[in-house]
């Protein structure tokens, strides 16, 4: 784990760990003198031996979750360096930087909330935190990487034009099948004279809190048309956030309102560009991105179909489909607008129970390393991980530096 990470590309070349730089990790001498030495000597204690800033440097490193729970579980003195220096923290920064937005963490229904308070004045406040924030974010960063992906609409919201409400309304993009009953299934712009006019269509997500990957969208064909024509827009943007507030934004209605200010809009994607087929089209993002406010906008650009009848573009879509990674029970947020910071909340009794429902050989994400490369430092580095929450179970108060285990 460690020799790895000493030794990727990433480390060596000194890119994206802190500020896109590590200045002390340029010298390619430095590296290999610590992987030698921790090859030679195993249990040597690198974090003793080095200077502050170069072991923050080298643990930064690694980019699994559960290669930080393994260097928090090797000794009470690790465990207190990763949470000192916020290492759980900011690897789920780098995983998506628009956690900097965070004001601030709570745990709900946790069983040691009254422990913790009576215990308060033999701690510092500020320990506390960083050991609360250790916990949560270490949480977090396994929960990127492990929850299920899956659908992730919740309901349709609006849509800037509906030609005729509601047999064409946002909410028919909901259902995959083409035919309902009798009649096709649509949403359906007005139309328009200039093919430069946009249409946006919102929709609530499943959690406060979705890693989205992709976004789908199939455009609808007019088969009761001459010629059959495809509806399709040129290009697509998403757009994703919170509501200003916590009024319920209910379905479109007969006017043009889509109500768009009362959104804060915190990620944009790139343009993607569409084609006039019939099928479901998949635009995958870039990266994947942390969706904090559960509110998805679809900006569709440009029309390309004239209907014959009437000579006006229109736009018209069959069905949306979300794909992502909800974190809900275990996660929420709480929107302070109109600064766009968050409370990141944490329900413990959600997240054990997610826990309990894993099989037992999922019930951590065990890292790809090379494990020929790692079979020196067995003694030091304790394999025995079974889970994230059990990293506090049977902590001593005392200061003693014995080994952790999970």
């Amino acid at each position: 784990m460690i020799l790895e990470a000493l030794t990727s590309d990433r480390c060596i070349e000194g890119q994206g760990v802190i500020d896109g730089k590590i200045d002390a990790m340029h010298d390619r001498n430095v590296i290999n003198s610590i992987v030698f030495l921790l090859a030679m000597s195993p249990c040597m204690d690198f974090l003793n031996w080095l200077e502050p800033d170069m072991s923050l440097n080298v643990l930064t490193c690694l980019d699994d979750p559960s290669d930080l729970v393994r260097v928090s579980s090797v000794s009470r003195s690790w465990r207190h360096f990763v949470i000192e220096n916020d290492l759980c923290k900011k690897l789920c920064l780098r995983m998506f930087p628009q956690l900097s937005r965070v004001a601030g963490v709570v745990e709900l229904n946790s069983p040691d909330a009254e422990e913790v308070a009576e215990i308060g004045s033999s701690k510092s406040k500020e320990l506390e935190t960083l050991e609360r924030e250790h916990r949560v974010y270490a949480f977090l960063a396994r929960g990127f990487i492990s929850f299920n992906v899956r659908s992730s609409i919740s309901k349709a919201i609006s849509a800037s034009s509906t030609d005729n409400y509601p047999e064409e309304s946002i909410r028919n993009t909901l259902e995959p099948r083409v035919m309902v009953g009798q009649r096709a299934s649509y949403w359906s712009s007005k139309g328009q004279s200039d093919p430069a006019v946009p249409e946006i269509l919102i929709y609530k997500l499943v959690s406060d809190l979705v890693v989205i990957n992709e976004v789908s969208i199939h455009p609808f064909q007019a088969f009761f048309q001459v010629g059959l024509p495809i509806y399709s827009a040129k290009a697509v943007r998403f757009h994703m956030g919170c509501a200003k507030s916590l009024v319920v934004v209910e379905c479109d209605s007969k006017d043009e309102s889509c109500h768009e200010n009362k959104f804060v809009w915190t990620y944009t994607s790139e343009v993607f560009p569409m084609t006039q087929e019939n099928r479901l089209q998949t635009f995958k993002l870039p990266e994947p991105v942390l969706c904090i406010g559960g509110i998805l906008q679809i900006e569709l650009l440009g029309r390309v179909q004239r209907q014959e009848m009437d000579g006006l573009f229109y736009i018209c879509v069959s069905h949306v489909e979300v794909k992502g990674k909800p974190l809900s029970p275990a996660f929420g947020v709480e929107i302070h607008v109109p600064s766009g910071e968050f409370v990141l909340k944490n329900d413990v009794q959600a997240k054990l129970h997610n826990q309990q429902n894993l099989p037992e050989n999922e019930s951590i994400i065990i890292s790809t390393v090379n494990l020929e490369d790692m079979r020196g430092m067995q003694p030091f580095v304790n394999w025995n991980v079974v889970g994230i929450e059990e990293e506090y179970q049977g902590e001593e108060e005392d200061g003693s530096d014995e080994e952790y285990f999970l």
